[in-house]
């Protein structure tokens, strides 16, 4: 019998995701939904899935729900496998784990901000396709190594129900589908805006890497609320004063929701930071951490994990070259499609055609057929990358053989020639182009979550995780 590797359901989520989306961690959440595996619950919260043992009077344990969110539900058995996945990924990459009934906190905060945004995502008609499903299925495995009915069997082997992994990538990807759309509506960027960003002296002090500590507080909070977060949030920097690590209270105190990440923030630009902010982390050493901030989400602690500085003249290189598709269609088949560019290979090749005539009379590309097939001029992965890297490999005048994009279409490029380019401009301003997007995309979503949540009716039905929502004042304990 085949040796599978192990897998762990909310694993591979959140590897797929992180891999295909490269998402903010806010973006990056664990579906609720999906109905527990029938044979691998965890006997403890904080162990890996492991058989389901009966009752010893012979009867299995009830489910039961553990908070309502709008009109769904979070079971025990998910809270329970949700913890079993991230106790395994703090331990793997070193962290060290909360007290338990912490980590049920801060992982129930998660899935309900998750089945928030799905349910959300719905509502506004957002729907993911099987074809979608499958591909992200694929992309899975490929990155395990595996051929898709291996990892099909070595979830069985491990009493995981595809179905259910199945319907968490479909939650994943209507999340990232949302994402996109609330933070695509705010990115509009004028050259007026890319002009001013590049003229300030922020643009050039590069990017630093923060991790984050939240104390958040509902909307509307009062001056007790305000207090109690206070008060928190001056305890929480003494404890990073007297040595106390700040991913490990990340994870036990923050209510971000990058905190089970150990409040990892990834690299960000100065510029994207608000001009106060900026001020406070470029007085910071690496390692440094800021006293709590107070902000429209509550306190926050940041620590500068790192800096790096804007790099010299970008000088790239650029490719000239020609192009003939032909793509299948209804009156041309998968083969048919592939005879003719072999056809056109030849031609080009053995019997030396024009390639610009070929492409004029021949090709499917719309963007290029009537130009002869002239890509114009531009940089290895404009293309992508497969393409890229034929043509690095090339000397003029070569021809690529026949090769098929994942699309179904077939191929050929000529390379014409290559030239060494200053593009630090324009890299310059693409690069003031994408912060001012990603700055007000992310102002955007982060808004659109604290609306979510603050106008959602979420009730946690276990008084001990009663504060798992910190955000929403209308969770209740019942």
């Amino acid at each position: 019998m085949m040796n599978m590797k192990p897998l762990h359901l909310a694993s591979l989520v959140l590897t797929f995701a992180a891999a295909a989306f490269a998402l903010p961690a806010s973006a990056q959440l664990l579906s609720p939904n999906a109905p527990p595996a029938t044979s691998a619950q965890p006997n403890s919260l904080l162990g890996a899935p492991q058989p389901q043992q009966p009752a010893s009077n012979g009867v299995q344990p009830l489910d039961r729900i553990v908070a309502v969110v709008n009109d769904g539900v979070i079971l025990q058995s998910q809270l329970n496998q949700t913890m079993g996945t991230v106790a395994h990924q703090i331990q793997a990459s070193g962290g060290q784990l909360p007290p338990t009934d912490v980590l049920a906190k801060q992982v129930l905060q998660r899935l309900i901000l998750n089945q928030l945004l799905v349910q959300k995502a719905r509502d506004g008609g957002i729907r993911v396709s099987d074809d979608q499903v499958d591909a992200a299925v694929a992309n899975i495995a490929q990155q395990n190594k595996m051929s898709v009915p291996q990892m099909q069997a070595a979830m069985q082997q491990q009493g995981v129900d595809y179905s259910s992994f199945r319907q968490q990538l479909r939650d994943q990807l209507l999340v990232h589908a949302l994402q996109q759309q609330v933070m695509q509506q705010s990115a509009q960027v004028s050259d007026a805006e890319i002009d001013n960003l590049i003229a300030s002296p922020a643009f050039k002090q590069g990017e630093v890497h923060l991790a984050r500590i939240l104390v958040g507080l509902p909307e509307g909070a009062d001056a007790k609320q305000i207090a109690a977060a206070q008060a928190k949030a001056d305890k929480i920097e003494s404890d990073l004063k007297a040595g106390k690590d700040f991913a490990t209270l990340a994870v036990s105190d923050s209510s971000a929701p990058e905190a089970l990440d150990g409040g990892d923030l990834g690299w960000r630009r100065v510029d994207e930071l608000p001009p106060a902010v900026q001020q406070i982390v470029n007085s910071l050493q690496p390692g440094g951490i800021t006293e709590p901030l107070r902000d429209a989400s509550g306190f926050t602690i940041l620590k500068l994990e790192g800096k790096r500085q804007p790099g010299d003249k970008q000088i790239v290189t650029e490719y000239h070259a020609l192009h003939i598709m032909i793509k299948p269609t209804a009156v041309l088949s998968e083969q048919g499609a592939k005879d003719k560019i072999d056809k056109l290979y030849n031609e080009v090749v053995n019997q030396h055609a024009d390639f610009a005539a070929l492409a004029r009379q021949d090709s499917d590309d719309p963007t290029t057929a009537n130009a002869g097939g002239d890509m114009g001029w531009f940089t290895q992965d404009d293309w992508g990358s497969e393409v890229g890297k034929m043509l690095a490999s090339m000397q003029p005048g070569q021809v690529t053989p026949p090769f098929k994009s994942p699309d179904g279409a077939w191929h050929i490029i000529k390379l014409l020639g290559t030239r060494q380019a200053d593009k630090t401009q324009d890299i310059e301003r693409a690069q003031a182009r994408q912060a001012i997007a990603e700055r007000k995309g992310r102002q955007a979503y982060e808004q659109f979550l604290r609306d979510i949540e603050s106008s959602a009716y979420i009730s946690i039905r276990v008084p001990e995780l009663a504060d798992a929502n910190p955000y929403s004042a209308s969770a209740t304990a019942q």
